[in-house]
Parts: C-alpha cells; sequence; structure tokens
C-alpha cells in the first residue's frame, strides 16, 4: 500500500468559500455574518470536488491519502477566537464528510481552532471530537497562529503542554504546520512553511519535551525545512548545547515528510536522514502544481523521486510508504487492520442517505477539473484584505 500522509482539500466547493467571505465581513459589520453553517454542500457536489485528487492517486500509484483542511486557509491570525472555532468545526466536517464517503481513498486529519495568545487547551475539546466522533488519525498543529510573527511561546513551553497531554491520551501524531502569512517579509509557501519547520526543529534541540512526553509524536513536513540539508549544523548546535546526539534527542519522536519537489533533494535527505523517521507525502494540489521543464513530470509527484533513490533498497521504500505511516499514526494502523479482507471500492463514495450521493455513486467517476484552485478571496494578509480579489493560496 501507498500512504500519503500530506494532502490538504485545496478544490473546495465554493459555496465555503462564500461562508468564509460573510463570516470575515461580519467582523467589520455584523449584519453581514452568514446566518446559518449549513453550507448546503450535498455529498455529490463533495464528491466531485475530490475527482483531481482520485484522479492523481490513480494514475501516480497511491492508495490512500491523509487528508486535512486547506493549511492556508486555516488562517487563525484572522477575527477572534469564536470565529476561528466555527470556522474550524466546518472545515473539520467537511473533511469527514469526504472519508466518509471515499473512505478507500482518504483519512481523517484536522485543524485547531487556535488564536494568537489563546490558551492551547481551548482547543482540547475539538480535538476529542475530531478523533473520538470523526474518526480523525492526526491533527495539524500551527506553531505560530500569529500568521508570521511568532508572538506565542516555542513549541517547548509549557503553554503547549494541554495540547501534549491529550494528543498521548488519544494516541494521535501532530503535523507541525503554519497557516498563510500576514507578514509582508514571508511569503506564505516559499518561506513561511519552510521557515516554520526549521524553526519547529531547532526548538525541539533546545528543549528536553519529549523527556516530559516520550510517546509524543511530531511529524515536520515539507521534507523538513531546511534541516537535512544543515544536518551538520544541528548536530553541531545540539553537541555544544551539551544535549544528547539528535537520533538518541529526537528522531525517536520526530518524523519528515517527503514534500520536496525534486530528485536531488530527496536523495539528500534519504541519506542524512535515517529510512524510519521518512514518510510518504506529496501535498498535491498543494504547494507547486506545475510541471518541471526539465523531467516533463510534476514537480509533486514525489512518488517517482522515491522510486529512483538507487540506494534505498525494497525494505526501506516499503517503510517509507507505508511501514512507517502506520507506526507514526497508530489510528491509521488499526483502521487499516479493521478493514483488512473487506472488498474495496475506488469508484464512488460508501451508501449515504442523501439520494444525490446514491445517485452519484451508480456513475463513473470521470474527471472534470480545470487544473486550478478555485478563485476567491484571498485572507493571507489580514481581515481589512479578505475582501479583495484574488487566488487563494493552499
Amino acid at each position: 500500500m501507498i500512504i500519503d500522509i500530506h494532502g490538504h482539500y485545496t478544490t473546495e466547493p465554493q459555496a465555503l468559500h462564500a461562508f468564509r467571505d460573510k463570516q470575515l465581513a461580519g467582523l467589520a459589520d455584523a449584519a453581514r455574518k452568514p446566518t446559518s453553517t449549513d453550507l448546503g454542500i450535498s455529498d455529490e457536489v463533495l464528491a466531485k470536488s475530490v475527482e483531481p485528487q482520485l484522479r492523481l492517486q490513480k494514475e501516480r500509484g497511491a492508495d490512500l491519502t491523509i487528508f486535512s483542511p486547506r493549511a492556508a486557509g486555516m488562517a487563525h491570525h484572522i477575527g477572534t477566537e469564536a470565529v476561528s472555532m466555527q470556522w474550524t468545526t466546518i472545515c473539520n466536517d467537511l473533511i469527514h464528510r469526504i472519508c466518509k464517503l471515499l473512505p478507500d481513498n482518504f483519512v481523517g486529519v484536522g485543524q485547531l481552532p487556535q488564536h494568537p495568545g489563546a490558551a492551547p487547551k481551548n482547543c482540547i475539546a475539538e480535538l476529542e471530537r475530531m478523533v473520538r466522533e470523526l474518526g480523525f488519525v492526526g491533527v495539524n498543529l500551527n506553531p505560530d497562529p500569529s500568521g508570521g510573527y511568532w508572538t506565542d511561546p516555542p513549541l517547548t513551553d509549557r503553554h503547549w503542554y494541554p495540547i501534549y497531554e491529550k494528543l498521548c491520551e488519544l494516541e494521535v501524531p501532530a503535523m507541525i504546520h503554519v497557516s498563510s502569512s500576514c507578514n509582508p517579509n514571508f511569503h506564505g509557501t516559499g518561506a513561511h512553511y519552510i521557515n516554520a519547520d526549521t524553526t519547529a526543529f531547532m526548538q525541539l534541540i533546545q528543549g528536553d519535551l519529549f523527556k516530559d512526553f516520550p510517546r509524543l509524536k511530531f511529524v515536520i513536513p515539507h521534507g523538513g525545512g531546511a534541516v537535512p540539508f544543515h544536518w551538520g549544523r544541528y548536530r553541531g548546535l545540539a553537541q555544544e548545547m551539551k544535549r544528547p546526539p539528535l537520533p538518541e534527542h529526537l528522531l525517536k519522536n520526530v518524523f519528515f515528510d517527503t514534500c520536496v519537489y525534486h530528485l536531488p533533494g530527496i536523495e539528500l535527505m534519504a541519506r542524512v536522514i535515517p529510512v524510519d523517521n521518512i514518510l510518504f507525502a506529496s501535498e498535491m494540489l498543494g504547494a507547486v502544481k506545475g510541471v518541471d521543464p526539465e523531467t516533463g513530470h510534476n514537480y509533486d509527484d514525489t512518488k517517482r523521486y522515491i522510486d529512483q533513490v538507487k540506494h534505498l533498497n525494497d525494505d526501506s521504500r516499503r517503510k517509507i510508504f507505508e511501514g512507517n505511516a502506520r507506526r507514526v499514526y497508530p489510528r491509521l494502523d488499526a483502521l487499516l487492520r479493521k478493514r483488512k479482507g473487506k472488498p474495496r471500492c475506488r469508484s464512488g463514495p460508501t451508501r449515504a442517505s442523501s439520494r444525490s450521493s446514491r445517485k452519484w455513486s451508480r456513475r463513473t467517476c470521470r474527471t472534470a477539473w480545470s487544473g486550478s484552485t478555485p478563485a476567491g478571496r484571498s485572507c493571507a494578509r489580514c481581515t481589512r484584505k479578505a475582501s479583495s480579489p484574488g487566488r487563494r493560496s493552499r
């Protein structure tokens, strides 16, 4: 089985964007707030919205995607904590519906209702709901809810401990994933995301978090930011700080995905990072959706890179593609074991009560996708700019 641990819902129906626009407009004028959280999105519309992902899964050889809301769309820095709570619930519920419709293709991971300066313990109710009620196998944790200004304490601070305690209790890992940047110095996907991945790793070196939480597991996405390329720097810094060697200090708890969009980067990562700490991911329909003119293939077709790494043997590839994911995401492993032996249905959603779902499931899944993310209004900078035209980032 090929498990892609990092996929975002970037092909959402326009009704979700319309709700968000009204929600943010309501921050300036209460009369413009949405009057209902019922988006009116049918099962058929939801299933059709992920046809691009289904097509690419089939074309690229993936079997299952761990699926979460659009990362940039979390936008924890916008509005109020109550706005974040409402928005998070809606986004997580959509992921849950997709995973129920297409359980052989998607397994859910949720976002948290974070807000700058708000106590992380305020997120626990939603964390419990997404795991216990929605069946999610992990969570995206934003180390910088301020959107590029880093106003919250480091990840090793006790500020975060209530979340860590609950993660350990529920046996779910957290992917350390920031959202959109409202700091004009940091491009979202090109700088802010990579900065955050690198910053998170350095914070973990400086602290002793895993002495307090030996069962806590973090996934650092996007190949770990700058970490693999500067592995010697971080080994040296840990040594100067009198920390244990990195494999002992961090690598029982910290893992990296393969959202690195060229073969030399994956080759470097596979030589520097132990194979037991690498999880396959593509973030397809995410950061970089174009075709690499040097190879003729999509940048985010990361399975192709792993297949080409000559020093990886079959056992190592099995770990990267499946084994490590099942070990890091124990609820995913339990789910797959429970499903073992049941027939797979890749052509449409499971039986549902709505007429639209039954109608969709009788049809052959066709791909109808323009290749671009739905246009909408950017909320990457601030609430004031939320109503200006522009392309949504992932």
